[in-house]
This record gives structure tokens, C-alpha cells and sequence, in this order.
């Protein structure tokens, strides 16, 4: 199933960058089921800055603009 993108370019960089960093510290520091949740967590969010899409905002309807054409 092809999912249309919701998910900006400059925002699916942060994302990749703020769930590895993320992932990388809840394993360092976070101990026991904390630790892999949270590790899980941060991987789903790299995850849906690799693919472009977010399940969340596409529930509450957020979509990219589309380029104009002129």
C-alpha cells in the first residue's frame, strides 16, 4: 500500500536526527523495559522520517502543500 508523504523534507531530517540521538541515549542511560520502549519510541520516529509519513498527522488531517505551478 503506497501512503501519500505528510511529512515536510527539512522535518523528516529532524527526525532522523532526534531518533537516532534518542535511541542511542535511552539505551545508554534508560535501564529495563524503560529503556527499550523509549528505545522503540525514538526508532518508530526515524522510521517515519526515512518514509516521509506519519500516521498521527495523518489522523488529524495534515497534508503537504502542493507546489504551485506558474
Amino acid at each position: 500500500m503506497f501512503y501519500i508523504k505528510n511529512v515536510p523534507g527539512w522535518e523528516r531530517v529532524i527526525r532522523i536526527i532526534l531518533g537516532v540521538v534518542g535511541t542511542v541515549l535511552s539505551i545508554l542511560f534508560l535501564k529495563g523495559i524503560v529503556g527499550i520502549f523509549v528505545a522503540l519510541a525514538a526508532a518508530g520516529i526515524v522510521i517515519s522520517g526515512l518514509v516521509g509519513f506519519c500516521p498521527a498527522c495523518a489522523m488529524v488531517g495534515r497534508r503537504l502543500a502542493k507546489p504551485q505551478k506558474r
